[in-house]
């Protein structure tokens, strides 16, 4: 009877330790479990401590991938199942695929996904394998991407590649309670054959450019020379236009002075003259006569001087001077 006891409080004591070891489950945060009873969901594990019954409550697995480089440098994929399924962002670095763009151009291209289980149940219930769904889902997208373009515009169009490849990858695995926030075209290599061409392309493109700066700086040299010396002849003219403005000036204002004097020294002949008989047109006529007679005979060889007929009648004005000096005394 004692020994019947005993075996059954060890079976009790058994069964509390299991349960203690199999039902309680501490959940890290940002890690989750999908609980089945019987086969059935049953309800999602949260973070902390957990507990389930053993035996007829078991947590459902879900594959995951794992990559890794080997010595050599190779990019290797592993795939696991596992019961915690993680909650945080993560990111699959595919290997290099051959893609053909429009032009027929084969092409390496590496991308990386960077997605989200925002629901855990549609993860684990509505797809088979989501590492390999992702994977095939982001590789044939891709091609159909790099499909529609160019060789050149798959190289310079990196985010637009990028923007449609994660708004068709978004849509397709939202059934799968994914999240793709973002996707990165790591590298693309064209063929060698094609990177050689590309290379003396734009070798001649640089040579085209240095030559057309070249011709646009001597242009804009003989446009900049020209304007100065157009600059320096509109100067020049400028210059000898004012000073011809202030000679014909000056001469105005010269002539205006000697004739003001002139006009001074006429009326003064004028009052000193009155009531002698002569005009003063006489006289200046006389003064200018007498002058230039004295200019002609002031010459060593000028001996003789023949005086028209006309003259001895302006001669005979200056007579006119006695009769002017009397009247002032």
């Amino acid at each position: 009877m004692e020994l019947g006891t005993s075996a059954i409080f060890a079976a009790i004591a058994l069964l509390v330790v299991i349960f203690i070891v199999k039902g309680f489950k501490i959940i890290p945060q940002a890690e989750t479990k999908v609980v089945e009873r019987l086969g059935r969901y049953h309800r999602t594990l949260n973070s902390g401590i957990n507990i389930i019954w053993p035996i007829i409550d078991k947590a459902r697995e879900i594959s995951i991938r794992i990559a890794y480089h080997d010595v050599d440098g190779r990019m290797l994929v592993r795939s696991k199942t596992t019961t915690s399924i993680d909650l945080r962002e993560q990111v699959y670095d595919f290997p290099k695929q051959q893609v053909i763009t429009k032009d027929n151009v084969t092409t390496s291209i590496n991308a990386l996904l960077y997605f989200q289980i925002m629901d855990p149940v549609k993860a684990v219930y509505e797809i088979d394998n989501l590492p390999n769904a992702i994977e095939k889902l982001t590789q044939t997208t891709l091609r159909n991407v790099i499909g529609e373009l160019e060789l050149d515009e798959t190289l310079t169009s990196r985010d637009t590649i990028n923007s449609k490849l994660r708004a068709v990858l978004d849509d397709a695995s939202n059934k799968w309670g994914v999240k793709v926030t973002r996707v990165e075209l790591q590298d693309i290599t064209p063929p060698s054959s094609v990177r050689d061409a590309m290379e003396r392309q734009m070798q001649a493109e640089r040579e085209r450019r240095a030559q057309v700066l070249k011709a646009t700086g001597d242009k804009e040299a003989l446009i900049l020379e020209s304007e100065g010396r157009k600059a320096a002849i509109i100067n020049n003219a400028e210059a000898e236009k004012q000073t011809r403005i202030l000679e014909a000036e000056g001469e105005a204002n010269s002539k205006k002075i000697r004739a003001e004097a002139e006009a001074a020294a006429i009326m003064k002949i004028s009052e000193a003259i009155a009531g002698s008989g002569m005009t003063p047109a006489n006289y200046m006529l006389a003064e200018k006569y007498i002058e230039t007679l004295k200019e002609m005979v002031s010459g060593k060889d000028n001996k003789t001087v023949f005086m028209p007929y006309e003259a001895s009648s302006m001669l005979s004005s200056i007579g006119c001077f006695k009769d002017m000096f009397n009247a002032g005394k």
